[in-house]
């Protein structure tokens, strides 16, 4: 069962019993020997890295002036930077269960942010990597089912497991506890009565949640190392963020929901708090990152690991800041909860040392429903049968990317059902169930500016008749098709 960890005040005390059970987040014990795992970089580390809310142009090897992220920005040139990367959808949940399961959010089970969790008949990436021998490790914000159902991350292929499982818990960002799995693990009752992470006595804040996380990471890379004779089981690490998320509770008893515990290095910047706070968390999160891919060098892990850094959806208007200040959503229309570009277009960074060409850029069309199959080519396992992805990995080490998407489809259910789809240089939005198409020619019109959806009937057909057959119908999320009438009008 998952555990609720309590850790102790001070938080250091906590770690020092988490050693004396020898668990995954304690101090490092001796490696373990595969039984017939695979050798050497047949089959690599993976880690990926997913932030929450942050934009496409956030980053400096995206465009951004104004916010340091030194270390992504060396990711990117170490390796390949995607220009044309969706999310699964412009919201949380259903992005993740997108990635998850390989399914665009017309044919997921989680199609919004409903307290709905992954069924038992659903396939995440985790337990087909158990299948390819990967020790699977779950980090941060969860978002596909709570404790005691059948989204449980343990349930979903994670063998070890620490962060949050809903929405509201993963918006504190100094919370009093953290949800914890791991086989074996009975040290409940060592925390039990002991003061929570969120205040001391005094009520001065403690911990804060990313550093615990990146804590956590560290621990997993450090103990998954090789063994002294180069033999080792890869694992998949899977890092969810929760920067720059805003605090909603927060924000509306202060204003002002971008909670970082110090504003380094932009506390001497005439910002406005919010966009200073912003720049601190996702600078904040870029050194965290920094300090894994540190480790990673460390180990001289860096041949034998994939690491792959993306967002769950664009850029938020939340917590008091202006998605504009910084120019978040890039040189597109939209933010998060919109299926225009700025809304679900999102960075997406890869480095695998040897196979990726440093320094690269692709504007390969990929969606998030593309790491199903990517890691499992890289794995050398069979993704399930029904996945709508398409695996990457020629574009990630530079061959001939033969298969390519005809159509990539959203839908988007909170505020009125919404649909959106790409073919090609087109892009077709549905602003609410019924109405005609928006149409725009991305290859001209990046911004989504003007509506050409008169001027070219015949691929606003073509692109209704294919959202006919797009989805599979869904109790929690329906959507009314409009007519053949109304769609050409």
């Amino acid at each position: 069962m998952m555990r609720r960890l309590i850790p102790v005040f001070p938080l250091a005390f906590a770690f020092v019993a988490w050693c004396a059970q020898a668990t995954l987040f304690a101090q490092a014990r001796p490696f373990p020997q595969p039984n017939d795992g695979p050798k050497g970089p047949r089959t690599p580390n993976i880690i990926l890295i997913i932030t929450d809310d942050l934009g496409y142009g956030d980053l400096g090897a995206y465009g951004q002036k104004l916010i340091k992220t030194p270390n992504l920005d060396r990711l990117a040139a170490e390796g390949l930077r995607f220009t044309d990367a969706y999310a699964g959808a412009p919201l949380d949940s259903a992005s993740r269960a997108a990635l998850m399961t390989g399914q665009h959010s017309g044919h997921c089970f989680i199609r919004g942010d409903l307290d709905v969790p992954l069924r038992s008949t659903d396939i995440t990436v985790g337990q087909v990597l158990r299948t390819a021998a990967y020790k699977t490790i779950a980090i941060g914000k969860w978002g596909m089912g709570l404790e005691n159902s059948t989204g449980e991350p343990f349930k979903k292929g994670f063998e070890h497991w620490v962060g949050f499982v809903d929405q509201a818990h993963a918006d504190n960002y100094y919370p009093g506890f953290l949800w914890r799995f791991e086989p074996g693990f009975k040290g409940i009752n060592a925390y039990q009565g002991m003061v929570d992470i969120h205040r001391n006595r005094e009520g001065r804040r403690l911990e804060y949640s990313q550093d615990l996380l990146t804590r956590s990471a560290l621990n997993a890379v450090r103990i998954h190392r090789p063994a002294y004779d180069n033999k080792y089981q890869p694992f998949f690490l899977y890092l969810s963020y929760t920067t720059p998320h805003a605090n909603a509770d927060l924000q509306r008893k202060t204003g002002n929901g971008m909670e970082v515990p110090n504003n380094l290095p932009y506390d001497v910047n005439r910002w406005p708090m919010p966009e200073k706070n912003k720049a601190a968390m996702i600078t904040r999160m870029d050194a965290d990152v920094g300090k894994i891919l540190a480790q990673l060098r460390e180990y001289k892990m860096d041949e034998e690991t994939l690491v792959i850094f993306t967002s769950d959806n664009g850029p938020h208007a939340e917590g008091g800041n202006d998605p504009a200040f910084f120019q978040s959503a890039g040189p597109f229309r939209g933010i998060k909860r919109s299926l225009y570009e700025g809304g679900i277009r999102v960075p997406l960074i890869a480095r695998w040392t040897g196979k990726t060409k440093p320094n690269s850029i692709t504007s390969h069309v990929t969606a998030s429903w593309d790491f199903m199959p990517t890691l499992c080519q890289i794995a050398r396992v069979a993704p399930p049968r029904d996945v709508d992805g398409i695996s990457f990995l020629p574009t990630l080490i530079g061959g001939p990317q033969q298969q390519q998407h005809e159509f990539l489809y959203w839908e988007f259910h909170e505020g009125g059902s919404k649909q959106a789809v790409r073919m090609g240089q087109w892009k077709a939005v549905r602003p609410e169930p019924g109405k005609a198409l928006e149409l725009y020619d991305l290859k001209s019109d990046i911004a989504e500016a003007k509506d050409v959806a008169a001027d070219n009937p015949d691929v606003v057909v073509k692109l209704e008749n294919f959202l006919r057959t797009a989805r599979t119908k869904s109790d929690n999320w329906p959507i009314t098709m409009p007519d053949k009438r109304s769609a050409q009008k």
